[in-house]
């Protein structure tokens, strides 16, 4: 009872197409593309477009990991639609569940999301007093690519109020890991199919 295991390696094989990017660096004309498309939606909010230029011509083809630091804004604020108050954290909530659809869209996904629970402890240097961060997120790229593709995206117009009205402050910066001490996607979907096609094959041989 092979056919299980050849089943899990085309549905591997699918997934590998999805999650990791095969189209090589960015090329000069999708950048002027991918910018001009944000230029004309008004976007970028308050990002260096030089800088973003500069980290978009610098591509390398790889995956990354975005940083993103998130003070949500405390209490009620006018819902954009109805002008109804409601807390700020729904309207960030309402936000990033459009993100993380468009951005699985594109072999992207949440690495790791986590709430702050206290004050800074460490703190080197000419460091600003912390504004009171509520979130730490980091967002895993499939490419360059895909950030600009999201950047440019034009269903964020309808939701943007919502991100502006439920996030106080935040900034953003991409990193990536040099030390990693747990499994990423490759391994554990790996290992799922693995272990789903040998229980269908104990199964089929139960059965036969």
């Amino acid at each position: 009872m092979w056919w299980p295991f050849g089943v899990a390696l085309g549905a591997y094989l699918l997934f590998r197409l999805w999650y990791d990017n095969w189209r090589g660096p960015l090329k000069p004309a999708e950048i002027d593309a991918g910018l001009a498309a944000i230029a004309a939606r008004g976007g970028s909010g308050g990002t260096d477009r030089a800088q973003f230029r500069a980290f978009l011509e610098s591509d390398d083809g790889r995956e990354f990991v975005m940083l993103n630091l998130v003070k949500v804004t405390p209490g009620l604020v006018p819902h954009p639609e109805t002008g109804e108050p409601v807390p700020g954290r729904a309207m960030l909530d309402q936000y990033s569940r459009h993100f993380i659809r468009r951005l699985l869209l594109r072999g992207g996904h949440p690495a790791m999301v986590a709430r702050k629970i206290g004050p800074y402890v460490d703190a080197w240097g000419e460091v600003q007093p912390g504004p009171g961060w509520s979130i730490v997120g980091f967002m895993r790229y499939r490419s360059r690519r895909d950030l600009l593709a999201l950047a440019a995206d034009p269903s964020f117009a309808a939701v943007h109020a919502f991100k502006a009205l439920g996030t106080m402050q935040t900034f953003s910066f991409p990193t990536r890991p040099v030390l990693r001490l747990f499994a990423g996607p490759r391994l554990w979907v790996a290992l799922l199919l693995a272990l789903l096609a040998a229980l269908t094959a104990l199964a089929s041989a139960a059965l036969h």
